[in-house]
């Protein structure tokens, strides 16, 4: 008598054990997102030394999205969203963007109030 898997939690309505496994990267892929966010990080460091450059008004804008591109790869890569369900991702994303939106918000509400301590 043969054994009967079609409600066995692990095989999929077409008998497929592998439906559900998630997809991981490799060490090399881990490698070069390290090298990445190495080199990020050293054009920021570097960005700081530039004396001519951190007297613009681009110099804070540009570290900032340096700092938000880190914080993608970060995200994607070793917290594993880019691999993970949509859903997930929505979740993560959705409030992400609404506190973005509201913080830009504030800056232009009060952005012109001196503070001094």
């Amino acid at each position: 008598m043969a054994a009967d898997h079609s409600h066995s939690p692990t095989h999929d309505a077409h008998g497929d054990a592998h439906a559900h496994e998630h997809v991981h990267p490799d060490w090399g892929t881990y490698k070069w997102v390290a090298l990445i966010l190495t080199l990020i990080t050293a054009l920021e460091v570097w960005i700081y030394y530039i004396p001519s450059f951190t007297a613009t008004k681009l110099f804070v804008p540009t570290l900032l999205i340096l700092s938000a591109i880190k914080f993608t790869i970060v995200v994607m890569f070793y917290m594993h969203l880019k691999y993970d369900a949509k859903l997930f991702r929505a979740l993560f994303v959705g409030p992400l963007t609404m506190a973005c939106f509201t913080i830009v918000g504030l800056f232009f509400l009060f952005g012109h109030l001196k503070i001094h301590f």
